[in-house]
C-alpha cells in the first residue's frame, strides 16, 4: 500500500515517524509525498499545548473527510484517547509507545486500537537530508504538573545502547552528516536499566565510530543533568560533539518551580549554566521557558526576565501556559489571559534583543561550519560547533567550510566563505 505520513511536534516524533516508515518499508509499503496518491495516511500528532491540540484536531476532522484509510498515532492518541476516537469514530488509533504494531494497523481491514506500551526494538532506518534522527529513550522521570506528555508516554524506556550504535553506523554509511541522539528527556537514558549505562556512555559510543559526522543530543531535564554534569561534559569534550545543550528552566522563580513540580532550584540551574560555560568556551545553551504558569505573580515574571537577561541565552523556546487535561496544574488558579499574554510579548521582546546582542558578538569571526540544509532563495544553512546557524552561499551540501561571519538577526548569523 501507498503510505503518506504528516509528523507535528517535537525531534521525538520525528524519530517515531522514521521508525514506522522503516517498518513499513520493510513489508514492501510504499511512503508518498502526497496526501493524494495515498491509501492510507498516518498523522502523527502533538498535545503539549492547547493550540496544539486545537490544530490536531482540526487537521483530523479534514483527514476523516478523504475518504482514505486514516491511522491517528502520537501523544494526542495516547493522552486523549476518547477525544480522538470522538472525532474519527472509525479511524485506527496507536499510541507513541505502541508503533512496533504500525504495520498490524495498516494492514488490518479492521480498526485496531493499540496504546499499550511496548519493549523499545525498532529504530530508524531511513532519514532525509543530511540529518537523521535517532531515539534513545521516550517516557521521563519526571512529574511536572503542566505535562500532558507524561500521559502520552507513560514509561520510560530506553533503547538498547547496541541498537543505537549500529542504527547509528548504518545511518553514517547512507550519508548522514548529522546524528541527532533524541528522547524525552536524554538525561534520564538507562535509568530504566538500573542505570549502569547512561547518557554520556551513549554519546562516547556513538562518537568513537568512524566518519565524518557530528553528534547533537536532545534536551535533557536539570535535575537529571546534575547527576552526570561531570561526565556528560566530559563526552561533549569529543570533537563530533557539538557543544549544545537544551536545558529547560521553565522559571526563574523558585516558588513557581515548586508549583510545576520541577525538581530543581533557580540557584542550582544556573550553577549548571556556569559549569557547561567554564567547561567549554563557544557553548550553546538552549532552554524552554513557560509564561504565566500558576502562581506567577508580577515579581516571579521579574525574575524569569532576569534570568534570561543574567544567562543570555543563545536560543530560547518561549510558551504562553495553556492548560492541558488531566494534569495538576490545570486545577490550579489560573493567571488571566490577558496577563499572560502581556507577559509573552515582554519576554519574547526581550529574548529578541537579547539574541541580536549574542550573535552580533560574532561579527569578524572565522569559523569552522558544517553545511546541512537547504535555507531560502538558494542558500545552504550551515551550523558552528555550537549549533548556531549560519547562512551560506555557493555552499555544497556536507562540506565543511571555514566562514567569516559578517551578519546576524536575532534568529542566525550570515557567512562568507574564505
Amino acid at each position: 500500500m501507498k503510505v503518506y505520513f504528516e509528523t507535528y511536534g517535537c525531534a521525538l516524533n520525528k524519530g517515531d515517524t522514521y521508525s514506522m516508515m522503516s517498518l513499513l518499508r520493510e513489508r514492501n509499503h510504499e511512503i508518498v509525498e502526497t496526501l493524494e496518491g495515498a491509501d492510507v495516511v498516518v498523522i502523527n500528532t502533538c498535545a503539549v499545548r492547547m493550540e496544539t491540540e486545537e490544530k490536531m484536531k482540526k487537521r483530523i476532522r479534514e483527514l476523516s473527510k478523504t475518504g482514505k484509510k486514516l491511522v491517528i498515532a502520537g501523544c494526542l492518541t495516547g493522552a486523549q484517547p476518547g477525544l480522538v476516537s470522538s472525532l474519527s469514530p472509525s479511524s485506527s488509533m496507536i499510541g507513541p509507545q505502541s508503533i512496533s504494531d504500525i504495520v498490524k494497523v495498516v494492514e488490518s481491514n479492521e480498526r485496531v486500537i493499540s496504546l499499550d506500551s511496548k519493549t523499545p526494538s525498532i529504530l530508524p532506518r531511513v532519514f532525509d537530508g543530511l540529518i537523521s534522527v535517532i531515539p534513545i529513550e521516550d517516557g521521563c522521570a519526571g512529574n511536572c504538573n503542566f505535562c500532558i506528555t507524561k500521559l502520552a508516554r507513560r514509561n520510560l524506556r530506553s533503547y538498547p545502547l547496541r541498537n543505537i550504535v549500529e542504527t547509528v553506523k548504518r545511518m553514517i554509511s547512507q550519508g548522514a552528516k548529522e546524528i541527532e541522539l533524541t528522547g524525552q528527556d536524554t538525561a534520564v537514558y538507562g535509568l530504566d536499566m538500573g542505570g549502569k549505562v547512561t547518557l554520556p556512555d551513549v554519546v562516547k559510543e556513538v562518537a568513537s565510530l568512524e566518519g565524518d559526522f557530528m553528534i547533537r543530543v536532545g534536551m535533557m531535564t536539570p535535575e537529571m543533568a546534575m547527576r552526570h554534569l561531570d561526565s556528560i561534559l566530559e563526552a561533549w569534550e569529543n570533537p563530533k560533539v557539538y557543544k549544545f545543550f537544551h536545558i529547560p528552566v521553565q522559571s526563574g522563580n523558585d516558588k513557581v518551580l515548586r508549583e510545576m513540580n520541577r525538581k530543581y532550584t533557580v540557584d542550582e540551574f544556573r550553577a549548571i549554566v556556569k559549569e557547561i560555560r567554564k567547561k567549554f568556551r563557544l557553548v550553546n545553551i538552549t532552554t524552554d521557558i513557560i509564561v504565566g504558569h500558576p502562581g506567577e505573580d508580577d515579581s516571579a515574571f521579574e525574575d524569569t526576565l532576569n534570568l534570561m537577561k543574567e544567562l543570555r541565552f543563545e536560543r530560547i523556546h518561549i510558551a504562553m501556559y495553556s492548560i492541558r487535561p488531566n494534569t495538576r496544574s490545570s486545577m490550579l488558579a489560573q493567571v488571566p489571559g490577558p496577563i499572560k499574554k502581556e507577559r509573552l510579548k515582554r519576554a519574547v521582546s526581550l529574548y529578541e534583543q537579547l539574541s541580536r546582542d549574542v550573535h552580533k558578538e560574532y561579527l569578524g569571526r572565522q569559523m569552522r561550519v558544517l553545511a546541512l540544509e537547504r535555507g531560502k532563495d538558494d542558500t545552504i544553512i550551515g551550523r558552528t560547533i555550537n549549533y548556531i546557524p549560519v547562512i551560506l552561499s555557493d555552499a555544497v551540501l556536507g562540506n565543511w567550510y571555514d566562514v567569516k561571519i559578517v551578519d546576524s538577526s536575532f534568529f542566525d548569523l550570515r557567512g562568507e566563505i574564505v
